[in-house]
């Protein structure tokens, strides 16, 4: 009995915190109108707690299902290459780790509510190829970054071979919209053409990943 009040009690605080940061999110400008330069600004205007608000938004930001690629690019931008590397991967493995523990705990009747997509099939695959796949699919940029955390923590997978898949996965993609942000504020030199030419080496092979080990299962 008292396991099931204290079970009861955690479900009741992460609805609430669901809620609560949900509102936040939809009543902020930042994201309304979100560019790289709006997430710049409004990092900017915390001073030294900078890097702590751009985590934060970092982590809980796949509870809106926004694109995490504005975000890195304007991590570039705010901390440069070092400390934006750094501070993404923090906030992407908080942010993947708390949306597979959300799904894994309040299971699909609760995210069926906000998520309009059908993830059962991308849930299979992941449950039967578990560390690969989400390795793979975190290397692709074209797969949503908060889908496979959610289908990963429906599909029942190992938490430390998401965690290890994840961390592993992630760098490329990170390193890449990290270059662009940092690079942004130089506009038309050799580092900053050379800084798209990563990003397009970077969907180039994330389009050969996907024709290479066809997942059509996972494609819908």
């Amino acid at each position: 009995m008292g396991n099931q009040i204290a079970n009861a009690i955690k479900i009741i605080s992460i609805l609430l915190i669901i809620t609560i940061i949900i509102c936040v999110f939809c009543n902020m400008k930042t994201l309304r109108h979100c560019t790289p330069e709006s997430v710049k600004t409004f990092v900017d205007s915390y001073g030294v707690f900078s890097p702590v608000i751009y985590i934060i938004l970092f982590t809980f930001v796949p509870l809106t299902l926004f694109p995490d690629s504005i975000l890195a690019i304007a991590g570039g931008m705010c901390f440069g290459m070092v400390g934006g590397f750094i501070y993404t991967m923090i906030g992407a493995i908080l942010g993947g780790s708390l949306s597979f523990f959300l799904a894994k705990t309040l299971g699909h009747k609760v995210f069926n509510k906000f998520i309009k997509t059908d993830v059962s099939k991308l849930e299979n695959a992941i449950k039967n190829r578990g560390f690969m796949l989400v390795f793979l699919l975190r290397l692709i940029p074209l797969f949503p970054f908060d889908i496979i955390s959610y289908a990963a923590g429906f599909s029942g997978v190992k938490f430390k071979d998401f965690e290890f898949a994840t961390i592993l996965g992630i760098i490329p993609g990170i390193f890449v919209f990290i270059n662009i942000g940092d690079k942004a504020t130089d506009l038309g030199s050799s580092s900053f053409y050379l800084s798209i030419a990563l990003l397009v080496g970077l969907f180039v092979m994330s389009y050969a990943l996907k024709k290479k080990f066809s997942i059509r299962e996972i494609e819908g």
